[in-house]
């Protein structure tokens, strides 16, 4: 698996759950009929939940499933979701999330490459792979999930799995136990994997130093099949003894009504859901009294949305700095300091950022380098954190990444006096559309798929509204004449939706180096 087993085994701090199969445990043995999850189809305790994941870790256990197996996941946000995960949680099994805009060869490489025997989908992506499970040699159950269908297969499996006992297995906290998939800066995107100890981190950092909003209800408005939003949603709500909503709209009207109805205080958002929710004329103060802490993602965050935030909410927008390996964020803003180009706030207490040049070295206040995470080596939280345990069957990447006992981001920036951390560039080209991860790399390798492209680079540009849009430059193939839709439908088929440029142009020979490979920076004035 190329992954790095260390040695350290820590205790968290504060006597709650040291492992997410136990997280449940304290609230449901002091509050059992606390309600604690909430979706289209249900309204679960913490009794009912405990029993549902019972339920669901006994009908994967009937199918074989035990430790190390890889579970895989494309469904909405509702409460089957959090339970099927929890559920692999309780066997020691190792849970993958399939973003549901993914497209179907997109989907079919992540089940390939993390060698799934279970994938658990609604109708629409399960079709999907079902055209492709000639390729698929591992995979040996494609389970359809409708909880408006009473003769839908998962649904059979856990009536089967009622009378059964629970699964009685000896949890590990620090073996692997989730995979999160990035886009991949060489073109394939690559398995982060963690373990349960590192997916508990963020909940318990935030209950021992209240660094994040925790309100009786929080929302969970992105993607759940992202496993960073299962951290910062669930693990955390759960480690609280709180009630996670799981909410299955994200247009401005959508998560209105989730929040005036559930009395959601907060969410994880990105800067276009805040700026819809703010600008809606359909949106009505009243439907928003409850939310008073929202929590918005991206380092770099519009300014038109950064004044309606601090217009509506009476504050600066809390920026988070994170990345999938961490996992979630490393770093966050306090609110004493505006929004500006690159702020990343202050390192969470449970991580050491060091910025370092080539060669490795710690660079001092203001010059810019690489930006490197460690455990804290002071305080409360001094040699707790862990990082990920490495990529999933990719021994290179993951000594590139882990070398010398840090993580290497890939992402450049500098700290300020205030001790601030700013981004002023990023290695790998990430491009921060809507709030979704978009590598160039990956979209510039499906247009070079096309016969009449020669060569093709992909760059983001600033949006008002979106943060970043992605664009790309063509150079076509002697004898071929433009055609963007057609170049865009082409990535359209092979890619999702947010990853398809906005707009392509076309050039008659790209600017190049020496190196021969493309200066993008020549490329930006197409845009202009």
């Amino acid at each position: 698996m190329g992954l790095i087993v260390s040695d350290r085994r820590p205790t968290i701090p504060g006597g709650g759950a040291q492992s997410v199969a136990e997280l449940l445990d304290a609230t449901l043995a002091e509050h059992p009929d606390r309600l604690a999850l909430v979706g289209r189809h249900g309204r679960l305790s913490y009794g009912q939940l405990d029993r549902a994941v019972n339920r669901a870790a006994g009908a994967l256990a009937m199918l074989g499933i035990g430790a190390t197996d890889r579970v895989a996941a494309c469904l909405p946000n509702d409460v089957d979701i959090v339970i099927a995960f929890l559920a692999t949680q309780r066997l020691g099994a190792i849970w993958v999330g399939l973003n549901r805009p993914l497209a179907g060869p997109e989907k079919a490489h992540i089940l390939r490459d993390c060698g799934a025997r279970v994938y658990l989908a609604a109708d629409e992506p399960r079709a999907e792979i079902e055209a492709e499970r000639a390729e698929l040699p591992e995979l040996e159950h494609v389970i359809g999930v409708d909880p408006d269908d009473a003769s839908a297969e998962w649904s059979e499996r856990l009536r089967a799995a009622e009378a059964a006992s629970p699964p009685q297995v000896e949890i590990d906290p620090f073996a692997a136990c989730a995979i999160a998939y990035t886009s991949g800066t060489t073109g394939f995107p690559k398995g982060a994997v963690h373990s349960q100890h590192n997916l508990l981190m963020p909940g318990a950092v935030s209950r021992l130093t209240g660094n994040r909003p925790r309100p009786p209800q929080h929302g969970v408005v992105l993607p759940l099949t992202i496993l960073n939003l299962m951290v910062l949603g669930p693990i955390c709500i759960f480690y609280d003894g709180r009630c996670c909503v799981c909410m299955d709209r994200i247009d401005a009207l959508g998560v209105a009504e989730w929040v005036r109805d559930e009395r959601i205080g907060s969410f994880d958002g990105v800067p276009t859901i805040i700026h819809d929710l703010l600008t809606h004329p359909d949106v009505k103060q009243e439907d928003l009294a409850c939310l008073t802490e929202p929590i918005m993602g991206g380092a770099d965050s519009p300014p038109e949305v950064v004044r309606l935030f601090r217009e509506r909410f009476g504050g600066e927008v809390i920026i988070g700095y994170g990345m999938t390996e961490a996992p979630t964020a490393v770093s966050w803003s306090d609110g004493e300091v505006p929004p500006g180009p690159g702020l990343c706030g202050k390192p969470v207490p449970q991580v050491e950022i060091e910025i370092h040049d080539e060669a490795g070295n710690v660079l001092p206040l203001g010059e810019v380098g690489e930006i490197c995470v460690r455990p804290a080596r002071q305080g409360e939280l001094a040699g707790v954190y862990t990082p990920m345990l490495g990529y999933w069957n990719n021994p290179k990447a993951t000594a590139e990444a882990l070398a010398a006992g840090v993580f290497h981001t890939g992402d450049l920036g500098f700290f300020a006096d205030d001790g601030n951390l700013y981004i002023r560039g990023r290695r790998n080209e990430l491009i921060l559309r809507g709030g979704a991860n978009v590598y160039p790399a990956e979209v510039e390798r499906i247009l070079q798929q096309h016969p009449a492209v020669s060569a093709a680079a992909v760059l983001g540009v600033p949006d008002e509204r979106l943060g970043e849009r992605v664009v790309a430059v063509v150079q076509l193939e002697p004898g071929h004449e433009e055609c963007e839709e057609a170049l865009r439908s082409h990535v359209q088929g092979q890619l999702a939706r947010y990853k398809v440029p906005d707009v392509i142009r076309f050039a008659d020979e790209m600017p190049r180096n020496a190196m021969n490979k493309i200066v993008k920076k020549k490329l930006l004035s197409l845009f202009e």
